[in-house]
Order: C-alpha cells, then structure tokens, then sequence
C-alpha cells in the first residue's frame, strides 16, 4: 500500500486496483500546494470522515470528475447527492461496507459535523473514524477530527489496526500530548502517522511535540512530508 499524505487530515491511498482518497481538503488547503486535480487523479473511491468543509473538500469536484464511490454518513451522502454526486454508499456507525476489494467500517470520533456555508448551518450527521481493511495490505485507521475516548480500547480489540492516522493539532482534535497517551495507552500499531496539523495558523504547526511524546514507546513514528508517498506493509 502506498500512502500520500496532502497536508491537514487530506490522503490517499493505493493497493491492488484501488485509488482512496480519505477527506480530500486539498483546494484552499493552506498545507497543500499541488495540483488537485492530479491528487485526485484516477480515484475509485472517496472516504469522508465529517462534514466539515475541511474535509468535505474537493469531493464533488474528484466524484464527477472520476466517478469514484463516496462512502460517508448517510446525512452526508444525501447532501452530496443533491449536489449532483451520483455514486454514493450511505452507512453509519458501527457498520461495515463491502467495497469489493476492501472494507470499512465506521467507528466513533468525539467532534462535530456541520456544514457552514455564509450564515447557513447544515448538520451533515455524527463524526466518525473509519477502518479500512483489505486482504494483504495493512488496516488502516482514520481517527477523523476528535479527542481521546475509553472505547478506543474496543476499536484495538476488535480491529487490531496496523497503521494509526492520528490527530494532533490541538483546538479542535487532540493535542500531542493527548495523542500520544491515546496510541500509547490503547494501540499495538506497526506504524502511527500524525496528521491534522501545519494548515492553519491555530493549529500546532508541526508534529515535533507529538513525535517526542512518542519517544520511548517502541511504535514506529512516521512524520509525513506532503506529496511524498510511503510504503506500507501487512505483517
């Protein structure tokens, strides 16, 4: 599996046949530099954690212009669809969609979920983190925007994920300090890669307090560079 981070909570990953896009906030993304259009380039699915236009981002744009299957929460997926998104899989928490080559499931996030559009308020559902598993590549799991909660313990119990995307920036997530605790007091992860900050000014401008709270813990830390892909490994 390949994973490219595109700045704040923006990815996209690569294995077998499949092109995912997790919260693809690339255009007016202060983080992201890059052609959105060719970071959206071939996708065959988009995964949206919330319905905060930061992570919402280019999804319209990406899905008609690739046809990739956006899987999010129904309230989401509603609102895409009245905005001409044609392919679409509504589920909800704790449930588990066949994507015919993965699965996901969507798993508890402590944040909000409103689309702010002018004066307009548009409560698009509840917050998720997703797991993403598929034969012969690592389980990811996408913590979404939130904080640290006790069921996270039940999240590594049942789904034993690989790779951790992890929340750091503080104010609206967890901050380092908080973040590490939550990895290092629930999860047995091979890899663990903070995101969700460096975008914008009122958010940690880097990972560096999270990486030295990590210090010690035996997990490998992989820092992400923008536009840089990493490989990731099963087993």
């Amino acid at each position: 599996m390949r994973l490219t981070w595109f700045g704040h909570s923006a990815f996209r990953l690569e294995f077998a046949d499949k092109v995912v896009l997790i919260d693809p906030f690339l255009s007016g993304n202060p983080g992201f530099s890059g052609d959105a259009e060719a970071a959206g380039q071939g996708a065959t699915h988009i995964l949206l954690t919330h319905g905060h236009s930061d992570h919402i981002g280019d999804t319209i744009d990406i899905a008609k212009r690739t046809g990739a299957k956006v899987v999010a929460n129904f309230e989401i997926c509603m609102w895409l669809a009245n905005r001409g998104v044609s392919s679409i899989e509504p589920m909800n928490s704790g449930g588990t969609t066949d994507q015919a080559g993965f699965e996901v499931t969507m798993v508890r996030a402590d944040h909000s979920s409103t689309m702010i559009d002018g004066e307009v308020f548009t409560p698009l559902g509840n917050p998720h983190g997703l797991i993403l598993t598929a034969a012969g590549e690592p389980t990811v799991y996408h913590m979404g925007d939130t904080d640290l909660f006790m069921e996270m313990e039940i999240i590594q119990e049942l789904h034993r994920p690989d790779v951790l995307l992890v929340p750091v920036g503080d104010r609206f997530t967890m901050g380092p300090a908080r973040a590490a605790y939550a990895v290092k007091r629930f999860f047995q992860p091979k890899a663990v890669i903070p995101c969700h900050f460096g975008s914008f000014p009122i958010i940690a401008p880097n990972a560096d307090a999270f990486v030295a709270a990590m210090e010690g813990s035996g997990m490998q830390v992989i820092t992400p560079h923008v536009g840089t892909a990493v490989t990731l490994r099963a087993g």
